[in-house]
Order: structure tokens, then sequence, then C-alpha cells
């Protein structure tokens, strides 16, 4: 059994921010050679991670997203997908963390059709063969992220499972009324789904502020026994901002403090930050969370619930 699973249910993990913004700061195209940078600047995905790590992340997650076939087929790179996933693993593990997921989603080239059978076995087949390019690779579990449409995220733990009995992260992009990204789902609905097709980790993206996170991730542990991702995006990191509002809540690393803190008395267990976030905002995460075990999600008392909270932030302040 890998590492990661032994730990489900059990002690509070942060997982690395994406690596794109420390290397967009460098100067590195990742709008378009994302996917390439294990190979062409090695040296600097591994810097990024190990930034993360030095912050405080016990899960880096590895620079292989992007790796479909159908994707990589655009830039006449198909044949180099195995090469990246290799590379990719190998800088996480130089980063010496403790454990390594195996990189974001492995994107198809376009969103699924529901209504479409050839559509959805296509798109799944593109997942499979992805996932057999981390075959003869070490690392703990797969990631499949940034997905809007179920659909999609359905033929991705499809075509997955297909593949590997490996652990599998799923997340999902969820507005603040919990409704995920293209309209068609709630957030019940889209972790119930996660845990029908093989997920291991059922998660959430969403920018909405932390108590509004919060309750989202009641609502997923209400609907799930499987431990939950929670994924903050931050919109943009502005420490002059002074203050959150509701378009950029998370505009420093600071306010991930009391952010953590009532995200795992939600009942939360894996937390990230996404989007605009830098390392920094990685460490806030870990300090905030070091050392605590996971909580049952919140009863039904609220003046209990409140006790448990206050209690919680005044742990992590006092630290």
């Amino acid at each position: 059994m890998p590492d990661i699973a032994l730990r489900f249910h059990k002690d509070m993990l942060v997982l690395s921010s994406p690596v794109a913004v420390v290397l967009a700061r460098q100067g590195f195209d990742v709008e378009h050679d994302l996917e390439f940078a294990n190979l062409v600047e090695p040296e600097a995905v591994r810097d990024a991670l190990r930034l993360n790590k030095m912050a405080g992340a016990q899960c880096l997650v590895a620079n292989t997203e992007g790796i479909a076939p159908a994707r990589l087929a655009h830039r006449g790179m198909e044949d180099r997908a195995a090469e990246i996933v290799r590379t990719g693993l190998s800088l996480a593990r130089r980063a010496e963390a403790p454990a390594r997921a195996g990189g974001d989603r492995p994107r198809a080239a376009s969103p699924s059709n529901a209504a479409s059978k050839s559509s959805l076995n296509e798109n799944r087949d593109q997942y499979a063969r992805a996932a057999h390019a981390c075959d003869g690779q070490e690392f703990d579990a797969f990631f499949l992220n940034g997905f809007a449409n179920p659909a999609d995220l359905k033929c991705a733990l499809m075509g997955l499972r297909q593949a590997s009995d490996l652990p599998v992260f799923a997340a999902i992009d969820v507005d603040g009324d919990g409704l995920v990204a293209d309209g068609r789902m709630a957030v019940e609905e889209a972790v119930a789904l996660m845990g029908e097709f093989g997920a291991s980790v059922a998660g959430i993206t969403t920018g909405a502020p932390a108590d509004r996170a919060a309750e989202l991730v009641e609502r997923a542990c209400a609907s799930t026994d499987l431990p939950v991702l929670v994924q903050l995006r931050v919109a943009d990191h502005a420490p002059r901002q002074g203050a959150s509002t509701p378009e950029n809540p998370y505009y420093c690393p600071d306010v991930m403090v009391d952010a953590a803190a009532r995200l795992r008395a939600a009942g939360a267990q894996f937390l990230r930050a996404v989007g605009d976030a830098t390392p920094a905002y990685t460490g806030a995460l870990a300090a905030a969370t070091d050392g605590f075990d996971v909580v049952a999600p919140r009863g039904a008392d609220p003046a209990e619930d409140e006790d448990d909270l206050a209690t919680l932030l005044s742990a992590v302040r006092g630290r």
C-alpha cells in the first residue's frame, strides 16, 4: 500500500503549490510550455518544489500535467510522455519530500461531450494512456485536477482505473454556492461521483472566502466517506491590498492561517493553495496545521462547533 494511503483520515497534510507561479516569475512561458519545463529547465522546477518543501509541504505535486497523448501531439512530442513523467518525478524526489503526488491532471485535448459515447470513450482512453506513461515509476498517488465538467472527471477516473490501482486525488472547481463551475452539479453530487468512479480523495477547488469554503467542506464530508482535499484559489497575490475582499479573499499568505483552521474544523484533511499562490502560502497552511490530526466533520451543535473553532485558532496563533 502506498505511504499516502496509510495516512488517510489521520493527520493534516499540505500539498505543494503549483510550480508554474515560481517559473512564471523567472520568465518561463508557463502558458504554452509548462509540460516541457521538466526537460528544458529541470533545475528551476526542482527549486520550485524545494521551496515548497522548505515551506512545510508534506506532499509534493510533480510537474507532470499535460501528458495526455493528444495534448502532446499538438507539439510533436507525443512520444516523450514517459520522459516528462520520469524527469518530473525525479525532480520531486530530489526535493526530498516524504510523499509525492503523481502530478496534476493529465489533460485531454478537449472537454468531453456527455451526450457522445465516442467522445467519452476517446477521452477515457487519453487518460488511460497518460497513466500508462507513469508505468514503472515510484510515486504515491495520481492527482486529477482542474476539472469544471463532471463528465470529464468521470472519464479521467475511469481511464486511470483501467490503468492503475494507485490512490487517486480528484478535484473539481466549485463556486461559493457549491455549484460545479459548469453549473450542472452541486458539490454533494460531485464528491459522490468521485467515490463512485474510484477516487481515493475527493477534492474541491474554490476561490470562496474561508467561511464559505468551510461550509462547502461540511457539505462534501456529509456526502462522502473519502478524505477531503480543499484547494483555495488565490486570485491575486497582492499584499498591499490590506484586507480580504470577496473577489480576492486570499490576498496574502497570512490569511491562510485562519482559513486552514476553519477548513480543518469542517473536516478537511488535505489543503493546497493554487492560482497565484507562492510557496509562502504553502508555508502558512503548513504552519497552521502541522502536528494536528484530522477532526470529524463539525456536529449539529453550533455552540460546540464555535468553541472547537476558537480552540483551534487559539492553538494556531499561539505557536
